[in-house]
């Protein structure tokens, strides 16, 4: 194998792992090659969009390039086909809207949806986007991030309507509470009339690849909803990570839930 290429990817994958911009000297002890060659193809990289220089002075990062090939490639396993069964499934135990999402940056970005067949219903676009930090997807998938990541975020929260958490450390905590019972809860952060309540999905490999939820209108999606609603968007993730693991098969049918009698609040 070509030395250069086997090195500069060892490079590449050490900067997409780690949390924090890396300089040249750290870079090249982990990888195990002199400085001058790790400058060499830090340069290289550089140049060809998959590496950028980060703000402190020396150091570098993975560049979003990294993130769009993953994607393309994600895209090619078809997450919305091997999630329609459980979406469906959370629709009819639920019947509000659902959601699949995937993170940009801080931001959600809706991959599918299915409607609530009430005539008031939460509305959202598929490619739309969505503060992640003000929904519940978005905070199902943020609980996954790294305390640093999580503690920069915390700096830079902005409101979005009278209910949006804004004080980081009221954030951390939050983020604390979702890891502990494993869904987020959306108390009409982004939009005050909507409520929802979403789970992270994992791949195979344990990453975080997505999360799912359902969300409606505030005065049907109600905090003495959000711990049933919480059971049924484990349980489909659980049926998504199932089909991933399985190469896309349809999970395993289960029965549904009843329909909570006073109508569920929902999660986006």
């Amino acid at each position: 194998m070509n030395n250069t290429l086997v090195k500069g990817m060892a490079l590449l994958e050490v900067l997409a792992r780690s949390e924090r911009a890396l300089g040249v000297s750290e870079l090249a002890a982990r990888v195990e090659i002199g400085k001058s060659n790790a400058h060499r193809l830090l340069q290289a990289l550089t140049e060809l969009g998959y590496v950028r220089r980060a703000s402190d002075a020396g150091t570098y990062q993975a560049s979003i390039r990294l993130w769009e090939l993953g994607m393309a490639l994600f895209a090619q396993i078809d997450l919305r086909a091997m999630a329609a069964p459980a979406m469906e499934r959370l629709l009819l135990a639920t019947r509000e809207t659902v959601h699949l999402s995937t993170l940009d940056m801080d931001d959600v970005v809706y991959l599918a949806k299915l409607d609530s067949p009430q005539p008031v219903r939460a509305y959202s676009q598929v490619g739309g986007r969505a503060p992640a930090y003000c929904v519940a997807t978005g905070k199902a998938m943020l609980s996954a991030r790294s305390d640093i990541l999580l503690q920069d975020l915390a700096q830079r929260l902005e409101s979005h309507s009278p209910r949006t958490i804004t004080d980081p450390q009221d954030f951390l905590r939050e983020i604390a509470r979702i890891r502990t019972q494993g869904y987020a809860e959306n108390r009409g952060e982004w939009r005050e009339s909507v409520c929802g309540v979403a789970a992270p999905i994992r791949d195979p490999a344990g990453q975080v690849v997505a999360a799912i939820g359902v969300s409606g209108p505030s005065d049907r999606v109600r905090p003495t909803h959000f711990k049933a609603l919480g059971r049924e968007v484990l349980q489909a993730a659980a049926e998504v990570e199932q089909a991933l693991a399985e190469g896309g098969t349809a999970p395993r049918a289960t029965p549904l839930q009843p329909n909570l009698s006073d109508a569920p609040c929902a999660a986006r």
